[in-house]
């Protein structure tokens, strides 16, 4: 399995479905980067050279691609400033319901969890029949 900045990437796939195991690169940036480093997308990662491998990190850092730790990073703090300034989104964020405007009141399962029934409890200590 070759390592590219910091990330094994799947030696038995092409290189065109290796590189996007690296958080920050998708298809798209995927076939700038090989078209940058002359590198054919059918190759497979494993068959790669480390001149091939050291053409793709020096494609992706020219191209400016933040990728990686950066790049959660980056995401964090605009999670933080939509929070911080209590905007809309951020109420949203904090709450952990759909932010982008989806129902509520059936669905959205993925975001709000588990179902967990609101019910009345009866009083352990009430006698049959007497309140």
């Amino acid at each position: 399995m070759p390592r590219l900045l910091g990330v094994e990437i799947p030696g038995d796939k092409r290189i065109e479905a290796s590189l996007p195991y690296i958080y920050g690169i998708g298809p798209s940036n995927t076939k700038r980067v090989l078209e940058t480093a002359n590198i054919d997308p059918n190759t497979r990662a494993k068959d790669l050279s480390p001149e091939q491998l050291n053409a793709i990190i020096h494609a992706i850092n020219s191209l400016k691609i933040v990728i990686e730790g950066d790049l959660r990073r980056e995401v964090q703090s605009n999670l933080k400033r939509l929070q911080a300034i209590n905007c809309y989104r951020g109420i949203r964020h904090r709450r952990g319901l759909p932010v982008r405007g989806q129902r509520t009141s059936t669905n959205a399962r993925t975001r709000k969890g588990p179902r967990r029934t609101v019910g009345v409890q009866r009083n352990p200590n009430a006698k049959a029949g007497k309140v």
